[in-house]
């Protein structure tokens, strides 16, 4: 079983930044890539940005060079800095791990960009 602590969400003012952080941990065989997705009410739940064991990131369109992902393989953690946050950022941001098992997913943060 796998446990996540997620955390930065919150409420953000747009052109502002937050900083999203997951520790997974528990039994996880073989993971191949960590990263974030994120779900907007009334929206299928899509990619943001993934990063895998050797490093290569790969990051959603709408990124646009706004969000940077970091990896600590040894420790298991992930995390996203936000800068540029617009309204249609709003959404549930959820860590997910890629591996031999399948995808795990994180209880998911908020992540709410308004004025």
């Amino acid at each position: 079983q796998v446990q996540f602590v997620e955390s930065g969400g919150g409420l953000v003012q747009p052109g502002g930044s937050l900083r999203l952080s997951c520790a997974a941990s528990g039994t996880i065989y073989s993971i191949y890539a960590m990263g974030w997705y994120r779900q907007a009410p009334g929206k299928q739940r899509e990619l943001v940005a993934t990063m895998s064991n050797e490093g290569r990131a790969n990051y959603a369109n709408f990124v646009k060079g706004r969000f940077t992902i970091s990896r600590d393989n040894a420790k298991n953690t992930v995390s996203l800095q936000m800068n540029s946050l617009q309204p249609e950022d709003t959404a549930v941001y959820y860590c997910n791990i890629n591996g031999y098992m399948g995808d795990y997913w994180g209880q998911g943060t908020q992540v709410t960009v308004s004025s």
